[in-house]
């Protein structure tokens, strides 16, 4: 009886701890999620929103270990341009020179570390990929409540977008920054 009681203690205990090790994948809403962009240049800026495709967060318990990102490129839009010049804009911005969007239709965001920072905010290190080029991000991340917030740059000469950039030949009056800021907000 008492080595019963023992096998049932440690069954208990087993199930107990890949219980509470168990991941969870919450995948995004992405009719309610939002990615919008800010991009600078001299004299002014723009700025827009791109829809994601698909992406999920994964979960030990409450803490974010792990995520990956979809974005459909083809859905760059300028939202502070109306008529000609927004669609100027956006043909632009989906051209070879910018994001080449009919060769590279999509652009993936894959978490590589995550380290806790304080109650609810994490600092994520991921790759990032454009047109076919990886590099790395670092940015806060900041989930509570079934919603996740990151504001981070981007360094799109990385991703070979050189267009406009004063340190690839353009001049100095029609340079566009080579950073360009990305605010994401994800309902999952």
């Amino acid at each position: 009886m008492k080595n019963l009681k023992s096998i049932a203690l440690a069954v208990i205990v087993a199930v107990s701890t890949m219980t509470a090790s168990a991941q969870i994948t919450k995948k995004v809403d992405v009719s309610k999620s939002k990615v919008l962009w800010l991009a600078k240049k001299v004299g002014g800026q723009h700025n827009g929103d791109i829809a994601i495709k698909e992406g999920a967060l994964i979960l030990k318990g409450s803490k974010i270990v792990g995520g990956n990102f979809v974005v459909d490129m083809k859905t760059i839009n300028t939202t502070d341009l109306e008529g000609e010049w927004k669609g100027k804009l956006d043909g632009h911005l989906k051209a070879d020179d910018f994001f080449g969007v009919e060769a590279n239709p999509t652009a993936t965001l894959v978490f590589k570390s995550i380290g806790v920072k304080s109650k609810n905010t994490y600092t994520v290190t991921a790759d990032l990929t454009i047109k076919g080029k990886t590099a790395p991000v670092t940015f806060d991340l900041v989930a509570n409540k079934g919603v996740a917030t990151a504001k981070f740059m981007v360094d799109r000469t990385k991703y070979d977008i050189k267009y406009g950039s004063k340190n690839f030949g353009a001049l100095a009056d029609k340079a566009i920054d080579d950073e360009f800021e990305l605010k994401v907000n994800l309902k999952f």
